[in-house]
């Protein structure tokens, strides 16, 4: 099915956190990759999610969803940032789900309980930026969420702890490896009501079919987030905040 055909179907626009894996996809001690991703609209037979890594047509994936638990898919269209996937489920498990997205989609329209941690996470409304490294290479990466004080993303990319980088126009070093992606302390804590502009970038990479994962882009000059990471003295050689 195609992503204009589900559009006019039946189904609830809800961001759902999540991960999954995709086949072919390892880590250096060869472990299937697990990257963020999060839902936009679903229905009890097929969701479209954002995600950092489309994958191709026609494979089949795992997911889990903390909402919906675990499930296999496979992709029946990719797009700029997202896939389209349609649900491998049994009749008893599909009933399940219906009833689990009727009752979320009346949930959603309620106040959700506060966060009380010292720097409350954000859910950008659109998830996806830019990582640039100090030596001017960029890549596309996904949001999982922000605060004032840093970020967690999934990308392609693994660096390592203690990476200088910028994430949008948000400049820090990873400080912590996880599951799906890392985490990026911030050089400085930003101003909460300027931070999903000066860290969310839209990319636009071109709408394939099929996809072949492309290496990391090295701009012919210094990019802003780059010049910026020189300026402060956060080179690549350079291991502390």
């Amino acid at each position: 099915m195609s992503v204009e055909t589900f559009l006019k179907q039946r189904a609830v626009n809800l961001a759902v956190t999540g991960s999954y894996t995709l086949p072919n996809w390892y880590d250096p001690q060869g472990r299937l990759r697990t990257f963020a991703c999060r839902t936009t609209r679903i229905s009890p037979f097929r969701m479209m999610v954002d995600v950092p890594v489309v994958g191709k047509v026609g494979d089949r994936l795992s997911a889990y969803f903390r909402d919906f638990g675990n499930f296999d898919a496979s992709i029946s269209e990719t797009r700029a940032g997202l896939f389209l996937i349609e649900l491998e489920m049994t009749r008893p498990m599909r009933e399940k789900f219906a009833s689990k997205l009727t009752w979320l989609e009346k949930k959603q329209k309620e106040p959700g309980l506060p966060d009380l941690r010292r720097d409350a996470r954000i859910i950008p409304t659109s998830p996806h930026s830019t990582l640039t490294l100090a030596d001017g290479t960029t890549q596309e990466c996904f949001v999982i969420d922000m605060s004032s004080s840093g970020v967690a993303v999934s990308a392609q990319l693994q660096p390592q702890i203690g990476t200088p980088l910028a994430v949008g126009a948000c400049i820090g070093r990873v400080v912590r490896l996880q599951s799906d992606g890392f985490a990026v302390k911030f050089v400085e804590p930003l101003n909460r009501h300027e931070l999903e502009r000066r860290l969310v970038t839209r990319f636009a990479p071109p709408a394939l079919s099929g996809h072949v994962p492309a290496a990391p882009r090295r701009s012919g000059g210094v990019l802003p987030a780059a010049a910026s990471l020189q300026a402060r003295g956060v080179g690549p050689d350079q291991t502390g905040l």
